[in-house]
């Protein structure tokens, strides 16, 4: 009697955890969960380029991750965007730029699946702010160096026959290190064929020393005015590689090199501005070229670069280039601005013209 009973009760014991493991739901299993989103909620001063983002706990079933099931808007309004999904990070890319200074909320919904069909306990929603200019740029002002097409430190070299519509300064280095231009000494200038305008140098008559070093310190003041100006709008816009963007007005900053491997179109009015901040090189390929549109000015475009900056031959630029390192123009390469280089400038049948 005492074998039955202990056999029953193993018996009833087994069929009760087999119903038990049996009946086990999908409650019994770790919720799905959005473990990270960019931005973060609440997050100010948002890049007016960024991707959007959300980081789940698990795989998830891609084909229930659309712009259905994650969404942004700023207010009420749907932006347009794509969204995409990659090793637990859904991604939403903005078709356009977002607006400065605007609150945006983005959700996922309870549509999204993991790859067992479980959606997510609950919508998502987390919001944030863009950064950027909420009014158009002051342009960066250049004191005494917009007198020059060309400014310099230690070096101007030219190989070849240039073409330079504008006023050459060199300072404190002195007329010889003012090379391949041919230069025709007069009194506190010099002059070339190649170019339209006068050459100046620290070793010339007066009032072109004083006036010469007023520059360059006007120069660097106009350096460190563009790269320390705050709240960018574009931040890594295409992490630095910006061939065939069109570029709108605003504040741009990369934290190393900018390339430009196919040409571009910087699209504003005639009063908008542009400041390019660039901590490492700026590199434009051969044969590229830089179109403005819309009314925009050479005038209203600064580049600030830490680095060196370098055209391909046959290149064609726009803007004020300010450059920590040096500037050189390869074979043909062309520019409507001005080169202010803390170091030196190198031509090689290059074209320079100061913008009007």
């Amino acid at each position: 009697m005492k074998i039955r009973n202990i056999l029953s009760f193993v018996v009833m014991a087994s069929v009760i955890l087999f119903t038990s493991c049996d009946n086990k739901d999908d409650n019994d299993t770790p919720p799905v969960t959005v473990n990270e989103t960019y931005p973060t909620n609440n997050t100010a001063g948002v890049s007016r380029n960024a991707v959007i983002s959300a980081t789940f706990s698990e795989p998830m079933d891609a084909s229930t991750i659309t712009t259905s099931s994650f969404i942004v808007k700023q207010g009420t309004t749907d932006v347009s965007g794509s969204v995409n999904y990659s090793g637990n990070v859904a991604t939403f890319t903005p078709s356009n730029n977002l607006s400065a200074g605007e609150i945006y909320t983005a959700t996922i919904t309870e549509d999204v699946k993991n790859l067992a069909g479980k959606a997510i306990a609950a919508d998502m929603v987390w919001n944030f702010t863009t950064g950027g200019t909420l009014t158009t740029l002051d342009a960066v002002n250049l004191g005494a160096s917009a007198n020059y097409v060309i400014l310099a430190k230690t070096a101007i070299n030219n190989s070849s026959t240039s073409t330079i519509i504008g006023d050459l300064g060199l300072s404190p280095a002195a007329t010889s290190y003012v090379t391949g231009l041919a230069l025709t000494n007069a009194t506190g200038y010099a002059t070339s064929a190649q170019i339209t305008g006068k050459v100046y140098a620290a070793d010339m008559a007066d009032p072109t020393p004083v006036n010469l070093t007023t520059a360059v310190e006007n120069m660097i003041t106009a350096y460190n005015d563009a790269a320390g100006r705050p709240s960018p709008d574009f931040i890594e816009l295409a992490t630095g590689n910006i061939g065939g963007k069109t570029l709108s007005p605003g504040l741009y900053k990369w934290t190393s090199s900018v390339t430009i491997p196919s040409s571009i179109t910087i699209s504003g009015t005639a009063s908008d501005v542009w400041i390019f901040q660039i901590a490492g090189d700026l590199n434009m390929s051969a044969g590229i070229n830089m179109t403005l549109e819309g009314g925009a000015q050479a005038k209203n475009i600064f580049w600030q670069v830490a680095g060196e900056a370098t055209f391909g031959t046959t290149s064609h630029f726009e803007g004020n280039l300010l450059s920590m390192t040096g500037i050189t123009l390869q074979t043909g390469a062309t520019m409507t601005g001005r080169a202010l280089a803390q170091t030196a400038v190198i031509l090689d049948g290059s074209s320079v013209t100061k913008p009007q």
